[in-house]
């Protein structure tokens, strides 16, 4: 997969926020992790009042997840203002219901859209239930990840559910090295492997 070269993500969520009119309404952002969503919780509160949404089920293993989530929960505590959480139940049976099968894929293949699609699927539903206006992910901060995948994903989910998904690439601008700065800035955990074992395997051969 070729990384998005005719459209610009960030020039597309720059002007949605323009069309606010300098209104903030409520955007679901699901995180990944504390360090990723430390430069875009910077980026989005300014224009939205922001919930962060710890819905990742492909972490392994629960110990890992647990880790990921209370650093999350610890960065959003040293944050300015009210950023509330909602965790979710660890529900790795979601993700490896289909991962199993797809053990050999490389990183980055079709087991990980399956995987994103899993988790801004979640998203848009629990966006809709709760009433936000708008709903999106971390994942785009890292160099790691395909916007235009992402993006594609996450319209989906949105059209499905009848929610906003807010177009993004979150590593633009330096987006990626602002998170490097704030993971150290509070002092957080930084994991090596993207969450899922398969992940961890690759990486480590």
């Amino acid at each position: 997969m070729k990384e998005a070269g005719k459209r610009n993500y960030q020039l597309e969520m720059e002007e949605e926020i323009r069309k606010l009119n300098g209104e903030r309404p409520a955007l679901l952002l699901h995180s990944c992790c504390g360090p990723c969503s430390s430069a875009v919780l910077e980026r989005l509160t300014k224009h939205f009042q922001v919930t962060v949404l710890y819905y990742n089920p492909n972490i392994e293993p629960e110990e890992e997840y647990r880790h990921r989530l209370s650093e999350q929960a610890r960065l959003l505590s040293l944050l300015p203002g009210d950023i509330p959480l909602l965790p979710c139940a660890y529900d790795h049976d979601a993700f490896s219901a289909f991962a199993e099968e797809m053990a050999d894929c490389p990183e980055g293949g079709e087991r990980c859209l399956k995987c994103f699609a899993l988790r801004l699927g979640e998203t848009a539903r629990t966006a809709k239930r709760h009433g936000f206006s708008y709903f999106t992910t971390t994942l785009s901060v890292s160099p790691h990840k395909n916007a235009e995948d992402l993006n594609r994903i996450g319209r989906a989910a949105g059209e499905k559910y009848g929610v906003n998904y807010l177009t993004a690439d979150f590593k633009k601008k330096n987006g990626y090295l602002r998170s490097l700065q704030l993971s150290k800035e509070y002092g957080l955990y930084r994991q090596d492997y993207c969450g899922c074992l398969y992940s961890k395997r690759e990486k480590e051969t």
